[in-house]
């Protein structure tokens, strides 16, 4: 996962999403629901890019779909999480919350 075994924002962002969309993650879908919910440029290359990464740790899995007329007979490879990935996500979801409640309430003091 990411540097020093920690997954990285986009990584994250990616992970969320395969679970978020359970059988119907795959590439374009995951970019979309990205693109939509971040409103920030994300392209479907860098989406695979990431997937590659995340299936080579262990943190997904994938399958090829059949063969569809719209896609001119070709198959689309999807996506779901594992238990290493769920769990992945439970630790960086922890250490954000974490993190986020040690912040003193004084911190959001903000009168400039």
């Amino acid at each position: 996962m990411g540097k020093g075994g920690h997954l990285g924002e986009f990584e994250e962002l990616v992970l969320l999403t395969v679970g978020s969309l359970y059988n119907e993650a795959y590439g374009v879908s995951i970019m979309d629901e990205i693109v939509k919910e971040s409103r920030r440029e994300v392209n479907v290359s860098a989406v695979h890019a990431v997937l590659k990464r995340l299936e080579a740790k262990g943190l997904v899995k994938s399958w090829m779909g059949g063969a569809t007329k719209e896609r001119g007979g070709r198959r689309k490879r999807y996506f779901s999480l594992t238990m290493s990935g769920k769990k992945a996500l439970d630790e960086s979801i922890r250490l954000r919350v974490q993190m986020y409640n040690r912040i003193p309430d004084v911190s959001f003091n903000f009168s400039y």
